[in-house]
Protein backbone atom coordinates (compact mmCIF):
# COMPACT_ATOMS: atom_id res chain seq x y z
CA UNK A 1 0.00 0.00 0.00
CA UNK A 2 1.42 3.51 -0.29
CA UNK A 3 2.44 5.40 2.47
CA UNK A 4 1.22 8.58 1.27
CA UNK A 5 -2.38 7.18 0.87
CA UNK A 6 -4.65 7.39 4.15
CA UNK A 7 -6.44 4.70 2.93
CA UNK A 8 -6.55 1.07 4.60
CA UNK A 9 -7.39 -2.44 3.11
CA UNK A 10 -10.91 -3.18 4.50
CA UNK A 11 -12.09 -6.58 6.40
CA UNK A 12 -11.32 -8.77 4.15
CA UNK A 13 -8.83 -7.17 1.90
CA UNK A 14 -10.92 -8.21 -1.00
CA UNK A 15 -12.88 -7.57 -4.25
CA UNK A 16 -16.02 -8.93 -2.26
CA UNK A 17 -15.06 -5.43 0.21
CA UNK A 18 -17.61 -3.88 -2.60
CA UNK A 19 -21.06 -4.46 -1.14
CA UNK A 20 -22.82 -6.55 -3.66
CA UNK A 21 -19.96 -7.91 -5.43
CA UNK A 22 -19.52 -12.11 -5.11
CA UNK A 23 -16.68 -14.01 -6.66
CA UNK A 24 -16.44 -17.65 -7.31
CA UNK A 25 -14.26 -19.91 -9.17
CA UNK A 26 -14.05 -23.33 -10.21
CA UNK A 27 -11.24 -25.18 -11.73
CA UNK A 28 -10.12 -29.36 -12.90
CA UNK A 29 -6.40 -30.10 -11.98
CA UNK A 30 -4.63 -33.37 -12.71
CA UNK A 31 -5.37 -35.60 -15.13
CA UNK A 32 -4.35 -33.53 -17.78
CA UNK A 33 -6.07 -30.42 -16.50
CA UNK A 34 -4.80 -27.06 -14.85
CA UNK A 35 -7.36 -24.84 -15.80
CA UNK A 36 -9.99 -23.12 -14.64
CA UNK A 37 -12.52 -20.00 -14.15
CA UNK A 38 -13.59 -17.26 -12.00
CA UNK A 39 -16.20 -15.26 -12.29
CA UNK A 40 -17.22 -11.99 -10.40
CA UNK A 41 -21.21 -11.39 -9.68
CA UNK A 42 -22.58 -8.13 -9.63
CA UNK A 43 -26.14 -7.40 -7.36
CA UNK A 44 -29.46 -7.63 -9.06
CA UNK A 45 -29.96 -5.42 -11.56
CA UNK A 46 -26.08 -5.17 -12.66
CA UNK A 47 -23.58 -3.05 -12.22
CA UNK A 48 -21.81 -0.17 -14.27
CA UNK A 49 -19.00 -1.98 -16.28
CA UNK A 50 -16.16 -0.86 -18.45
CA UNK A 51 -12.85 -2.54 -19.93
CA UNK A 52 -8.99 -1.34 -20.81
CA UNK A 53 -6.93 -3.85 -23.09
CA UNK A 54 -3.00 -2.96 -23.16
CA UNK A 55 -1.78 -6.12 -24.37
CA UNK A 56 -0.92 -7.02 -28.02
CA UNK A 57 -2.59 -10.69 -28.12
CA UNK A 58 -5.82 -10.23 -26.11
CA UNK A 59 -9.09 -12.88 -26.21
CA UNK A 60 -12.13 -11.22 -24.80
CA UNK A 61 -16.16 -11.63 -25.47
CA UNK A 62 -18.46 -8.57 -25.29
CA UNK A 63 -16.20 -6.08 -24.59
CA UNK A 64 -17.53 -3.77 -27.48
CA UNK A 65 -20.76 -3.72 -24.85
CA UNK A 66 -18.71 -1.39 -22.72
CA UNK A 67 -18.31 1.40 -24.65
CA UNK A 68 -19.60 4.21 -23.09
CA UNK A 69 -21.07 5.21 -26.36
CA UNK A 70 -23.55 2.17 -26.34
CA UNK A 71 -26.61 1.17 -25.38
CA UNK A 72 -25.90 -1.23 -22.64
CA UNK A 73 -24.43 0.40 -19.57
CA UNK A 74 -24.89 -2.24 -16.85
CA UNK A 75 -23.24 -5.79 -16.30
CA UNK A 76 -24.29 -8.78 -14.51
CA UNK A 77 -21.22 -10.67 -14.17
CA UNK A 78 -17.40 -10.80 -15.32
CA UNK A 79 -16.04 -13.78 -16.43
CA UNK A 80 -12.05 -14.55 -16.12
CA UNK A 81 -10.88 -17.92 -17.84
CA UNK A 82 -7.99 -19.76 -18.78
CA UNK A 83 -8.17 -21.83 -22.19
CA UNK A 84 -7.17 -19.19 -24.29
CA UNK A 85 -9.43 -18.63 -26.86
CA UNK A 86 -11.37 -22.00 -26.43
CA UNK A 87 -12.01 -20.52 -22.58
CA UNK A 88 -14.47 -17.86 -23.76
CA UNK A 89 -16.97 -20.84 -24.10
CA UNK A 90 -17.18 -20.73 -19.94
CA UNK A 91 -18.71 -17.35 -20.33
CA UNK A 92 -21.61 -19.47 -21.55
CA UNK A 93 -22.30 -21.12 -18.96
CA UNK A 94 -22.39 -17.88 -16.88
CA UNK A 95 -25.13 -16.59 -19.43
CA UNK A 96 -27.37 -19.16 -18.69
CA UNK A 97 -27.24 -19.53 -15.36
CA UNK A 98 -28.09 -15.98 -15.08
CA UNK A 99 -30.88 -16.42 -17.11
CA UNK A 100 -32.03 -19.59 -15.38
CA UNK A 101 -32.32 -16.72 -12.41
CA UNK A 102 -34.21 -13.97 -14.25
CA UNK A 103 -30.99 -11.79 -14.47
CA UNK A 104 -29.85 -9.55 -17.67
CA UNK A 105 -30.60 -6.54 -20.04
CA UNK A 106 -34.42 -6.87 -20.47
CA UNK A 107 -35.25 -5.85 -24.21
CA UNK A 108 -38.72 -5.77 -23.51
CA UNK A 109 -41.25 -6.09 -21.10
CA UNK A 110 -41.83 -9.72 -20.75
CA UNK A 111 -39.32 -10.06 -17.11
CA UNK A 112 -38.77 -13.67 -18.23
CA UNK A 113 -37.25 -12.88 -21.53
CA UNK A 114 -33.41 -11.04 -20.31
CA UNK A 115 -30.23 -10.95 -22.40
CA UNK A 116 -27.47 -11.42 -19.45
CA UNK A 117 -24.69 -8.90 -20.39
CA UNK A 118 -21.21 -11.27 -19.47
CA UNK A 119 -18.03 -9.70 -20.44
CA UNK A 120 -15.04 -12.18 -20.39
CA UNK A 121 -11.07 -12.39 -20.89
CA UNK A 122 -9.09 -15.29 -20.98
CA UNK A 123 -5.50 -16.03 -20.18
CA UNK A 124 -3.33 -18.46 -21.92
CA UNK A 125 -2.52 -22.11 -19.76
CA UNK A 126 -3.14 -24.65 -22.76
CA UNK A 127 -1.24 -28.07 -22.23
CA UNK A 128 0.64 -26.99 -18.94
CA UNK A 129 -1.68 -29.89 -17.18
CA UNK A 130 -0.43 -32.03 -19.99
CA UNK A 131 -3.58 -32.29 -22.60
CA UNK A 132 -3.41 -29.67 -24.91
CA UNK A 133 -7.31 -30.21 -25.05
CA UNK A 134 -8.40 -29.68 -21.50
CA UNK A 135 -9.89 -26.12 -21.46
CA UNK A 136 -12.75 -24.70 -19.51
CA UNK A 137 -16.61 -24.84 -20.82
CA UNK A 138 -19.81 -23.97 -20.25
CA UNK A 139 -19.76 -26.33 -17.30
CA UNK A 140 -16.77 -24.70 -15.49
CA UNK A 141 -18.58 -21.37 -16.10
CA UNK A 142 -21.89 -22.11 -14.45
CA UNK A 143 -19.84 -23.48 -11.75
CA UNK A 144 -17.99 -20.68 -10.91
CA UNK A 145 -20.81 -18.84 -11.51
CA UNK A 146 -22.93 -21.18 -8.37
CA UNK A 147 -19.61 -20.74 -6.50
CA UNK A 148 -20.11 -16.95 -6.43
CA UNK A 149 -23.68 -17.25 -6.21
CA UNK A 150 -22.97 -19.76 -3.33
CA UNK A 151 -20.76 -17.94 -1.05
CA UNK A 152 -22.59 -14.21 -1.50
CA UNK A 153 -21.20 -11.18 -1.24
CA UNK A 154 -19.55 -10.08 1.83
CA UNK A 155 -17.38 -13.35 1.24
CA UNK A 156 -13.70 -14.56 1.74
CA UNK A 157 -12.14 -14.92 -1.56
CA UNK A 158 -9.57 -17.80 -1.99
CA UNK A 159 -6.58 -17.31 -4.22
CA UNK A 160 -3.44 -18.78 -5.48
CA UNK A 161 -4.37 -21.96 -7.36
CA UNK A 162 -7.51 -21.33 -8.13
CA UNK A 163 -10.57 -20.49 -10.47
CA UNK A 164 -8.79 -18.54 -13.69
CA UNK A 165 -5.57 -18.75 -11.36
CA UNK A 166 -4.99 -22.90 -11.40
CA UNK A 167 -2.89 -22.94 -14.63
CA UNK A 168 -1.49 -19.06 -14.44
CA UNK A 169 2.54 -18.74 -14.25
CA UNK A 170 4.27 -15.56 -14.34
CA UNK A 171 8.04 -15.01 -15.23
CA UNK A 172 8.10 -18.54 -15.34
CA UNK A 173 6.69 -18.66 -11.65
CA UNK A 174 3.35 -20.37 -10.54
CA UNK A 175 0.78 -17.35 -11.31
CA UNK A 176 -2.92 -17.18 -9.69
CA UNK A 177 -5.55 -15.65 -8.03
CA UNK A 178 -4.98 -12.64 -5.68
CA UNK A 179 -7.39 -9.86 -4.54
CA UNK A 180 -6.75 -6.50 -2.97
CA UNK A 181 -9.20 -3.77 -1.24
CA UNK A 182 -8.72 -0.05 0.14
CA UNK A 183 -11.40 2.18 1.84
CA UNK A 184 -10.53 6.12 0.82
CA UNK A 185 -10.80 8.60 3.65
CA UNK A 186 -14.24 9.17 1.59
CA UNK A 187 -15.75 5.74 2.73
CA UNK A 188 -15.90 4.71 -0.48
CA UNK A 189 -14.12 0.95 -1.31
CA UNK A 190 -12.00 0.37 -4.03
CA UNK A 191 -10.78 -3.72 -4.75
CA UNK A 192 -9.50 -6.06 -7.52
CA UNK A 193 -9.23 -9.17 -8.47
CA UNK A 194 -6.48 -10.64 -10.74
CA UNK A 195 -5.90 -13.44 -12.40
CA UNK A 196 -1.94 -12.92 -12.94
CA UNK A 197 -0.58 -14.83 -15.81
CA UNK A 198 1.98 -12.87 -17.48
CA UNK A 199 5.10 -13.29 -19.81
CA UNK A 200 7.06 -10.55 -17.75
CA UNK A 201 8.15 -11.05 -13.81
CA UNK A 202 7.05 -9.79 -11.26
CA UNK A 203 10.88 -10.16 -9.66
CA UNK A 204 14.00 -7.85 -9.08
CA UNK A 205 16.14 -9.51 -10.80
CA UNK A 206 19.12 -8.37 -8.98
CA UNK A 207 17.53 -9.43 -5.63
CA UNK A 208 14.07 -11.06 -5.89
CA UNK A 209 12.05 -8.86 -4.37
CA UNK A 210 8.79 -8.31 -5.83
CA UNK A 211 8.77 -5.40 -7.95
CA UNK A 212 5.68 -3.80 -5.98
CA UNK A 213 7.00 -4.74 -2.33
CA UNK A 214 10.26 -3.61 -2.91
CA UNK A 215 10.69 -3.35 0.90
CA UNK A 216 10.73 -7.59 1.67
CA UNK A 217 14.49 -8.48 0.34
CA UNK A 218 14.80 -12.11 0.39
CA UNK A 219 18.24 -12.86 1.77
CA UNK A 220 21.46 -13.04 -0.89
CA UNK A 221 22.65 -16.73 -0.31
CA UNK A 222 18.53 -17.54 -1.04
CA UNK A 223 18.00 -15.54 -4.13
CA UNK A 224 21.34 -17.03 -5.90
CA UNK A 225 19.96 -20.47 -4.75
CA UNK A 226 16.07 -19.45 -6.07
CA UNK A 227 17.50 -18.40 -8.98
CA UNK A 228 19.17 -21.16 -9.95
CA UNK A 229 15.97 -23.34 -9.61
CA UNK A 230 14.28 -21.13 -11.50
CA UNK A 231 16.34 -21.46 -14.14
CA UNK A 232 16.49 -25.26 -13.82
CA UNK A 233 12.73 -25.24 -13.88
CA UNK A 234 12.39 -23.31 -16.76
CA UNK A 235 14.34 -25.99 -18.41
CA UNK A 236 12.56 -28.82 -17.53
CA UNK A 237 9.25 -27.22 -18.41
CA UNK A 238 10.32 -26.54 -22.05
CA UNK A 239 11.54 -30.14 -22.20
CA UNK A 240 8.43 -31.62 -21.36
CA UNK A 241 6.37 -29.38 -23.41
CA UNK A 242 8.44 -30.63 -25.96
CA UNK A 243 8.79 -27.78 -28.50
CA UNK A 244 11.76 -26.38 -28.44
CA UNK A 245 12.13 -22.61 -26.74
CA UNK A 246 8.72 -21.85 -27.09
CA UNK A 247 7.80 -17.99 -27.32
CA UNK A 248 5.59 -17.33 -23.94
CA UNK A 249 2.19 -16.70 -24.41
CA UNK A 250 0.60 -15.88 -20.91
CA UNK A 251 -1.73 -12.63 -19.88
CA UNK A 252 -3.25 -11.21 -16.65
CA UNK A 253 -6.73 -10.48 -16.44
CA UNK A 254 -8.74 -8.53 -13.74
CA UNK A 255 -11.72 -7.04 -12.39
CA UNK A 256 -11.38 -3.44 -10.47
CA UNK A 257 -14.02 -2.71 -8.49
CA UNK A 258 -15.78 0.24 -6.64
CA UNK A 259 -18.65 1.80 -4.48
CA UNK A 260 -18.16 5.07 -5.87
CA UNK A 261 -21.05 6.04 -8.43
CA UNK A 262 -19.15 6.18 -11.33
CA UNK A 263 -20.56 6.72 -15.24
CA UNK A 264 -19.47 4.37 -17.57
CA UNK A 265 -16.94 7.39 -18.97
CA UNK A 266 -15.39 7.18 -15.68
CA UNK A 267 -15.23 3.52 -15.33
CA UNK A 268 -13.20 3.35 -18.63
CA UNK A 269 -10.68 5.67 -16.87
CA UNK A 270 -10.79 3.41 -13.77
CA UNK A 271 -9.83 0.23 -15.74
CA UNK A 272 -7.46 2.28 -17.83
CA UNK A 273 -5.33 3.80 -14.70
CA UNK A 274 -5.82 -0.06 -12.73
CA UNK A 275 -3.07 -0.53 -15.67
CA UNK A 276 -0.77 1.32 -13.95
CA UNK A 277 -0.74 -0.61 -10.66
CA UNK A 278 -0.12 -3.75 -13.35
CA UNK A 279 2.95 -2.16 -14.58
CA UNK A 280 4.47 -1.52 -11.20
CA UNK A 281 4.22 -5.24 -10.11
CA UNK A 282 5.46 -6.96 -13.31
CA UNK A 283 8.04 -5.77 -15.74
CA UNK A 284 7.69 -6.01 -18.73
CA UNK A 285 3.96 -5.57 -19.47
CA UNK A 286 1.54 -5.12 -21.94
CA UNK A 287 3.77 -7.22 -24.55
CA UNK A 288 2.61 -8.90 -28.11
CA UNK A 289 2.50 -11.96 -26.46
CA UNK A 290 0.27 -10.71 -23.51
CA UNK A 291 -3.64 -9.60 -23.90
CA UNK A 292 -3.12 -7.55 -20.65
CA UNK A 293 -7.14 -6.73 -19.53
CA UNK A 294 -8.82 -4.90 -17.05
CA UNK A 295 -12.43 -4.22 -16.12
CA UNK A 296 -13.96 -1.78 -13.92
CA UNK A 297 -17.26 -2.20 -12.12
CA UNK A 298 -19.08 0.85 -10.50
CA UNK A 299 -21.99 -0.51 -7.55
CA UNK A 300 -23.13 2.71 -7.44
CA UNK A 301 -23.72 2.49 -3.74
CA UNK A 302 -21.73 5.29 -2.46
CA UNK A 303 -22.74 8.77 -4.93
CA UNK A 304 -21.00 11.70 -4.51
CA UNK A 305 -22.01 13.95 -2.29
CA UNK A 306 -24.57 16.49 -2.59
CA UNK A 307 -23.10 20.00 -3.44
CA UNK A 308 -19.87 18.77 -4.55
CA UNK A 309 -18.34 21.43 -6.98
CA UNK A 310 -16.86 20.07 -10.38
CA UNK A 311 -13.12 20.25 -8.67
CA UNK A 312 -14.25 18.74 -5.77
CA UNK A 313 -15.48 16.05 -7.40
CA UNK A 314 -12.50 15.63 -9.62
CA UNK A 315 -10.39 15.40 -6.24
CA UNK A 316 -13.01 12.66 -5.25
CA UNK A 317 -11.87 10.34 -8.23
CA UNK A 318 -8.65 11.22 -8.65
CA UNK A 319 -8.12 9.35 -5.33
CA UNK A 320 -10.84 6.19 -6.82
CA UNK A 321 -8.37 6.58 -9.88
CA UNK A 322 -4.91 5.80 -7.62
CA UNK A 323 -6.91 3.63 -5.63
CA UNK A 324 -7.39 1.30 -8.43
CA UNK A 325 -3.56 0.95 -9.56
CA UNK A 326 -2.73 0.35 -5.60
CA UNK A 327 -5.07 -2.43 -5.20
CA UNK A 328 -4.50 -4.08 -8.91
CA UNK A 329 -0.51 -4.20 -7.50
CA UNK A 330 -1.26 -5.52 -4.34
CA UNK A 331 -3.57 -8.15 -5.68
CA UNK A 332 -0.62 -9.28 -8.44
CA UNK A 333 1.76 -9.38 -5.29
CA UNK A 334 -0.78 -11.39 -3.32
CA UNK A 335 -1.32 -13.71 -6.29
CA UNK A 336 2.08 -14.29 -6.33
CA UNK A 337 2.70 -15.18 -2.43
CA UNK A 338 -0.42 -17.27 -2.35
CA UNK A 339 0.18 -19.65 -5.26
CA UNK A 340 1.62 -22.91 -4.89
CA UNK A 341 4.53 -24.86 -6.82
CA UNK A 342 3.20 -26.99 -9.52
CA UNK A 343 4.90 -30.37 -10.91
CA UNK A 344 3.02 -31.44 -14.07
CA UNK A 345 3.21 -33.44 -17.22
CA UNK A 346 2.93 -29.69 -18.94
CA UNK A 347 5.76 -27.82 -16.69
CA UNK A 348 7.52 -27.72 -13.69
CA UNK A 349 6.40 -24.73 -11.81
CA UNK A 350 7.78 -23.60 -8.71
CA UNK A 351 6.21 -20.98 -6.26
CA UNK A 352 7.70 -17.51 -4.79
CA UNK A 353 6.97 -19.13 -1.59
CA UNK A 354 9.01 -22.32 -2.07
CA UNK A 355 11.88 -20.24 -4.00
CA UNK A 356 12.02 -17.65 -1.12
CA UNK A 357 10.39 -19.03 2.05
CA UNK A 358 7.73 -15.94 2.13
CA UNK A 359 3.68 -16.74 2.37
CA UNK A 360 3.05 -13.82 4.29
CA UNK A 361 0.00 -12.70 1.77
CA UNK A 362 -1.46 -10.09 3.64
Amino acid sequence: MNEETTAIPGPLDALTDVAGLSVGHAQRIGDGWLTGTTVVLTPPGGAVGAVDVRGGGPGTRETDVLDPRNLVERVDAITLSGGSAFGLDAAGGVVAWLEDQGRGFRPGPDPTQVVPIVPAAVLFDLGRGGNWRARPGADLGRAAAEDAARRGPGSAVPQGNVGAGAGAVIGGLKGGIGTASLVLPTGATVAAVAAVNASGSPLDPGTGALLAEPRRVPDPARHSEATGRLADALRETVRRFGAGERVPLNTTIAVVATDAALTPAQAQKLAGTAHDGLARAVRPVHLMTDGDTVFALSTGGRPAPAGATPIEAAVAFNEVLAAGADVLSRAVVKAVLAAGSVDAPGGLFPSYSDLYGERDVS
